[in-house]
């Protein structure tokens, strides 16, 4: 069962977003908030107690302990020393690699997690599919991130990323003195729901269980069903995916249609 204060209502809604301007100054308070309330949204899917979970760039390790306090056995896999260490040290177990080629062997978790990762790798849909990889067959993915044309998709140069994102990094630079540390086209990449939403339905190893905008109200997930719409009003789109069995051979060994 959802805690009351994890449902999908406006009072969440706001919640969540007023906590966006703490991000920098407060980021274990905000880490710590979205991470309990996305561990509660991924709880409406499958039962996480006693379950194997990934962590896919799991930062200081804030998902991975909710995660963990959610009664999961949780590894936590950041690929920047410097990233998984900010906050002191990280939870036990984690380990330092590549989203691009996690350090699992194929269906060997039962849940794939990754929040807000994805809009920082240059090649995404290989990040998801080795997310898909991993997984076990009856498996979920759990795979969350800001798209570019949200407001927030210029992470901490928005919303200037609307005029270009060089253009709001030379900005954000000359206004604080320093670069951010999201900088398009090197740490931060223009990733859309159209794209995220083709790549999952022409797998033929998933199934699409949701599509949904993480931080709006129930009433507000038709969106992610409208074209154009749906890139800025989104905010951030969660996917939940479910890993398909294998097809099993055919006559000889061989696949079938193969």
């Amino acid at each position: 069962m959802i805690p009351d204060a994890h449902r999908a209502t406006i009072a969440r809604s706001v919640r969540l977003l007023r906590a966006f301007r703490d991000e920098q100054s407060d980021p274990e308070g905000f880490y710590g908030l979205v991470a309990r309330d996305t561990v509660a949204h991924l709880g409406r899917y499958t039962a996480l107690r006693g379950r194997t979970v990934a962590d896919v760039g799991s930062g200081p390790g804030f998902f991975t302990r909710a995660l963990r306090e959610a009664g999961a056995r949780c590894v936590g896999v950041e690929c920047d020393a410097g990233e998984m260490t900010m906050q002191g040290p990280p939870p036990p177990g984690s380990v330092l690699g590549s989203a691009l080629g996690l350090p699992f062997a194929s269906g060997s978790v039962d849940v794939c997690f990754s929040s807000n990762v994805l809009e920082h790798v240059a090649d995404p849909w290989r990040m998801a599919g080795e997310m898909v990889r991993t997984t076990r067959p009856g498996g979920l993915v759990y795979l969350a991130f800001t798209n570019w044309l949200s407001p927030w998709g210029g992470h901490e140069t928005s919303p200037w990323h609307y005029l270009g994102g060089d253009r709001a990094a030379r900005r954000y630079e000359q206004r604080h003195g320093r670069p951010p540390k999201n900088r398009y086209g090197q740490s931060l990449y223009a990733v859309s729901v159209g794209a995220a939403l083709t790549w999952a339905r022409d797998r033929e190893d998933v199934t699409v269980v949701d599509a949904v905008p993480r931080y709006h109200p129930w009433w507000a997930a038709p969106v992610v069903r409208v074209p154009g719409a749906r890139e800025i009003l989104t905010w951030n789109l969660v996917l939940v995916l479910r890993k398909e069995p294998a097809s099993p051979p055919g006559p000889g060994g061989d696949t079938p249609g193969r």
